[in-house]
C-alpha cells in the first residue's frame, strides 16, 4: 500500500516538475565579417560559437522522440544565419543569436551564446577573444 502511494505521488510530481535539458552546440566555426576595422569587414575572420539552450523537454527523452525537444540541427541553422550578418562588435552577434533562437524556439527558457574571434587583430599574441551573453 505504501509503495503504491509513492508511485502515484511520483507521477503527480513529474507533472509539476518537468524535465529540463541543456542542449549544447560547441565549437561551431564560421568565417564572418564582424569587427570594427575595415580589413575585418573586407577579409573576414574566423569565429567560434558555443550555444546552450535550456528547455523543458517533458517526456521526449523517455519516449526517444524529437517531438517535445529542440532540434540541435535547427539551432545550428539559426546560428549560421546570424553569423552571415556583419556586426561591429561580437556582443551584438551574441545577442542576435540569442534573440533568434528564442524567437524560433519559444520553449527555450534560457539561452547562452559565446562568440569568440580567433586570432583577433590586436597588439600581442592572443589566441581568441570572446563574449558570453545569457538571456
Amino acid at each position: 500500500m505504501f509503495f503504491s502511494a509513492c508511485v502515484k505521488f511520483s507521477k503527480i510530481s513529474s507533472i509539476f516538475d518537468p524535465m529540463k535539458a541543456l542542449i549544447e552546440l560547441e565549437n561551431m566555426e564560421f568565417r564572418a565579417f564582424h569587427g570594427c576595422f575595415d580589413l575585418e569587414k573586407k577579409v573576414g575572420s574566423r569565429f567560434r560559437v558555443d550555444v546552450t539552450v535550456e528547455a523543458e523537454i517533458g517526456d521526449a527523452a523517455a519516449h526517444d522522440s524529437l517531438k517535445g525537444t529542440i532540434n540541435y540541427a535547427a539551432v545550428y541553422k539559426v546560428v549560421q544565419a546570424q553569423m552571415t550578418t556583419p556586426s561591429d562588435i561580437i556582443e551584438n552577434v551574441a545577442l542576435r543569436i540569442i534573440d533568434a533562437i528564442k524567437k524560433e524556439f519559444p520553449e527555450a527558457l534560457r539561452v547562452t551564446a559565446k562568440v569568440a574571434k580567433i586570432a583577433p587583430p590586436i597588439a600581442g599574441k592572443v589566441g581568441q577573444v570572446s563574449v558570453s551573453l545569457t538571456k
